[in-house]
């Protein structure tokens, strides 16, 4: 099979996975927690989006998320994405590594400022960034 429907398979499999998961929240009546978790992804690009935007963040790390992009499009990652659950996790890990340095070095007011999910969400990304320290 081709190194692009691997990824496909990959992609999907983390979709219906992550569908699921929702879902279940839902089911088990969390609906605020499953309605933060369906738009936490949608909320963090909007959030990356204006960290690249923002004059207050270096170019140094506007760069580091190009990286980051360049590497979530590679056809090839550390673990193989059609490998379930493990095949994202580094992939995770590398945006949630990014995620960090780009907010550290606008601070958390910045953060705050460019957040446009709930504030429940908000909170594990200031904790992401920062650590239990806020």
């Amino acid at each position: 099979m081709p190194a692009w429907q691997w990824i496909l398979v990959g992609l999907s499999l983390t979709f219906a996975l992550y569908v699921l998961f929702i879902a279940a929240l839902y089911a088990a009546g969390h609906r605020t927690d499953a309605r933060a978790l369906a738009t936490f992804i949608p909320d963090c690009l909007v959030l990356f989006q204006g960290l690249v935007r923002d004059p207050r963040v270096p170019a140094g790390r506007k760069l580091l998320l190009a990286a980051m992009i360049a590497y979530l499009a590679m056809p090839f990652d550390l673990v193989p994405d059609f490998i379930p659950v493990a095949g994202q996790l580094d992939d995770a890990i590398i945006v949630a590594l990014v995620l960090r340095a780009l907010a550290r070095t606008g601070g958390p007011d910045l953060v705050r400022e460019l957040w446009r999910g709930p504030q429940r969400s908000l909170d594990v990304v200031l904790r992401l960034a920062w650590g239990g320290s806020l």
